[in-house]
């Protein structure tokens, strides 16, 4: 069972999410634990605070230490083998977020999200705990959930059992570097328009190299990054 530890002062938050859709299913299906490690359970007494102000001055507060520390080294202790660690920690000065990059994730046993706040985290946090600083793109957010959700979500459905057809994620958007194909469901006339007769047609084959080429034309058209990658592949 993959273990996926997530540390935040708004548990809350977290927990509306995974206890529902595919976050929740995975859990249910007991593929997936989580654990929610609340940064104010690990601050010290009377006051529990878990920002200071930054050394040389500035702007904003900066998630102190110890919380992250100590929630650290409790997981440390709760986990029953040696199994690598990878600890997330989402950034916008952090590498792009990328499907491999879920795929990357979705391999490892054990993951440790830590959610920023404030202006950031005290930088020992990052240069001794976390192993993949991972941004979603160039913006902010108030805080690390949403990313941290966002980047759970894309990885836990590729673990195999979470989804009821696997299938579904191996041909999703940027699995092979491509964008997904246009999809159409019943009824087969809607308000006038129709569905391609082609996916009426019940050739498979004809259908999948009318999916492929839909795929190739929407990425030319709006990845042009993406499909210079595709065509270098094919080479």
């Amino acid at each position: 069972m993959k273990q996926i530890f997530i540390f935040t002062p708004f548990p809350n938050l977290v927990q509306a999410v995974i206890s529902e859709s595919i976050l929740g299913r995975s859990e249910k299906k007991g593929l997936v634990k989580f654990q929610i490690k609340n940064l104010f359970d690990f601050a010290d007494p009377p006051h529990q605070r878990i920002d200071d102000y930054p050394y040389g001055g500035g702007a904003g507060m900066i998630i102190k230490p110890e919380p992250v520390f100590r929630a650290y080294d409790q997981v440390v202790s709760e986990l029953q083998d040696n199994s690598e660690l990878r600890v997330v920690f989402p950034t916008p000065d952090g590498s792009l977020f990328t499907h491999e990059k879920a795929h990357d994730l979705s391999q490892f046993e054990n993951l440790v999200f830590i959610n920023g706040h404030y202006k950031g985290i005290d930088q020992r946090i990052r240069n001794e705990l976390v192993t993949d600083e991972i941004s979603l793109g160039d913006y902010v957010l108030t805080g690390g959930e949403l990313p941290s959700l966002v980047i759970l979500d894309a990885t836990i459905r590729l673990i195999p059992g979470v989804l009821n057809c696997y299938e579904s994620a191996e041909t999703d958007s940027f699995a092979e570097r491509l964008l997904d194909f246009p999809h159409y469901t019943r009824p087969e006339t809607y308000r006038k328009m129709e569905s391609p007769e082609i996916l009426l047609s019940g050739n498979n084959k004809k259908i999948e190299d009318w999916r492929q080429t839909q795929r190739k034309k929407k990425t030319k058209k709006r990845r042009p990054d993406l499909w210079e990658k595709y065509k270098n592949l094919e080479k």
